[in-house]
């Protein structure tokens, strides 16, 4: 669907090649960030932006393109000019899940994206409003069972990391409950700050605060190991529900059809920007697990989260209109 016009000559293919090598570095690169203001992947872009920049010598705008669970930016950067000057962070739901969950999907990865990097995960925490009469995930699924299609679960969109993860405890639960689907997860907090919606599945930095506010409970998180974040909060594992192990993750991309030393110069910025002691410590302590890895590592990734996530919705039947 974003075919790009092929080249009839080497010349042709050659000219291309070095437009290419001319820009990088000679306008601003364009950071797009598939969510809205404030959530997970633009926490993660803007600490990398700067320090970015200054790999590469050049400034580094981030651009927020909201919607569609990042399909919006996804198509936006698949139509870019792979010339060096667009870049993409976005989650697995964006990069996984959207073509798995939604047949008309209107981008794929192999086709349409040059892979640069994994660059952080993190566990994911369920939360609920401090009213909620739950203090941890057994009580939890309790009330969503004795509420059954009652309970409703905010999301950052339809097919996100997060709507799965609910569906993963309503399966749990024996009971389903309601998907309330936000563009972003920042809306979603509000909402749940609010109590217009009962549980959140979200990353940790964008709710730590409030926990130790007291504003919230959390109950769990879904990974394995603490969070140095959230010290006292345990996890699904620790209190035996390790089928609800699920890692929200963000990777940068650029548009396929990027000559091979521009991706490799790219990567090279991106890995080492998050090697950055500065960069590292402040992500860490919004709750990121930095992975920064290499862009093959990266297609392995994305290779396991697709079998993994494939398996769930398929036994769960779930489907986005």
């Amino acid at each position: 669907m974003f075919q790009r016009r092929t080249l009839c000559t080497v010349i042709g293919a050659a000219a291309l090649h070095f437009a290419a090598h001319a820009q990088i570095g000679g306008q601003p690169l364009s950071f797009v960030v598939p969510f809205s203001p404030g959530g997970g992947s633009d926490l993660t872009a803007r600490q990398m932006s700067g320090r970015l920049g200054q790999e590469l010598q050049r400034t580094v705008v981030v651009e927020n393109r909201p919607g569609a669970n990042g399909a919006i930016a996804a198509v936006h950067v698949a139509r870019s000019k792979p010339d060096g000057n667009t870049i993409m962070i976005g989650s697995g739901g964006t990069f996984v899940i959207n073509p798995l969950l939604i047949k008309s999907t209107p981008y794929q990865m192999a086709r349409d994206f040059e892979l640069l990097t994994l660059a952080v995960r993190t566990a994911n925490v369920v939360v609920v409003p401090a009213s909620l009469p739950v203090r941890n995930i057994s009580e939890l699924l309790a009330y969503v069972k004795a509420n059954e299609g009652k309970v409703t679960f905010g999301s950052a969109g339809n097919g996100s990391t997060e709507h799965l993860s609910a569906a993963l405890v309503w399966k749990q639960a024996g009971a389903p409950g309601i998907h309330v689907a936000y563009k972003g997860a920042s809306p979603a907090v509000a909402d749940l700050l609010a109590g217009h919606i009962n549980v959140l599945i979200t990353n940790v930095p964008l709710v730590a605060q409030h926990i130790k506010a007291g504003k919230i409970k959390a109950l769990a998180l879904t990974g394995e190991t603490r969070s140095p974040a959230l010290p006292d909060v345990p996890t699904v594992s620790e209190e035996g529900y390790k089928d609800l192990v699920a890692y929200s993750w963000q990777a940068v991309v650029a548009p396929k059809g990027l000559p091979q030393d521009a991706a490799r110069k790219l990567e090279a910025a991106l890995v080492a920007t998050l090697k950055d002691p500065e960069v590292k410590k402040n992500l860490a302590a919004q709750g990121f697990e930095v992975v920064g890895s290499s862009a093959a590592d990266l297609a392995r990734t994305m290779a396991g989260e697709t079998a993994r996530w494939k398996s769930v919705i398929e036994g769960a039947n779930i489907t986005v209109d």
